[in-house]
């Protein structure tokens, strides 16, 4: 067999077709695994739907809003009265060291400032904006996109028009709203 001519036809024709072999696996590796990737989604949402409740009688809320790094999801646990249970974050693109401290930053009992477990939700503010809930230190636009999740899982669940403080916020800071995958669940631990 001759050897091909190094041209510019033939090294366009070699790559085409490399690529198209490597896209062509790299689909055949994601069909393979979107079962096992939605499974785990799902099992995640169940769990964070009992974590949020924590044994208690209540509502879970799941809600989506754009932070500063993009989408992220969130599981509210609600009492009958609108107070918050719990929260899981489901997922996140928020900046690792900062937006990131939301997994933890609003359920510290030591720090009531920041402490949102057992607040009544719906016009939750950072203090920046005149609300008593203090920001993520050097994430306020992520702690503005927390907040209205909650917010707004608060208003889905109980009918109520959330105030989110987005009228306070710097243009380039608008964090826009989308709307959002809501699902209810009525647990009782008896």
């Amino acid at each position: 067999m001759e050897k091909l001519q190094s041209s510019f036809k033939n090294m366009a024709l070699s790559l085409t077709i490399i690529a198209m072999v490597a896209a062509a696996a790299l689909a055949g590796v994601y069909l393979l695994t979107l079962e096992n990737i939605n499974a785990q989604k799902r099992a995640k949402q169940e769990a964070a739907k009992l974590a949020v409740l924590n044994g208690q009688e209540g509502f879970a809320v799941e809600t989506a809003v754009d932070g500063f790094g993009g989408t992220f999801r969130v599981m509210v646990g609600f009492d009958a009265e609108g107070n918050i249970l719990g929260y899981e974050i489901l997922e996140h693109q928020e900046t690792p060291g900062l937006g990131s401290h939301m997994v933890h930053w609003f359920k510290n009992a030591d720090k009531p400032g920041q402490n949102i477990i057992g607040r009544k939700a719906g016009a939750l503010q950072v203090s920046k904006d005149g609300g008593d809930v203090d920001a993520i230190t050097a994430a306020t636009i992520s702690s503005r996109a927390f907040l209205k999740a909650i917010n707004q899982a608060y208003a889905e669940q109980f009918g109520a028009e959330a105030h989110t403080g987005a009228s306070q916020l710097h243009h380039e800071e608008v964090v826009e709203e989308e709307v959002v995958i809501v699902e209810e669940t009525e647990v009782s631990h008896e």
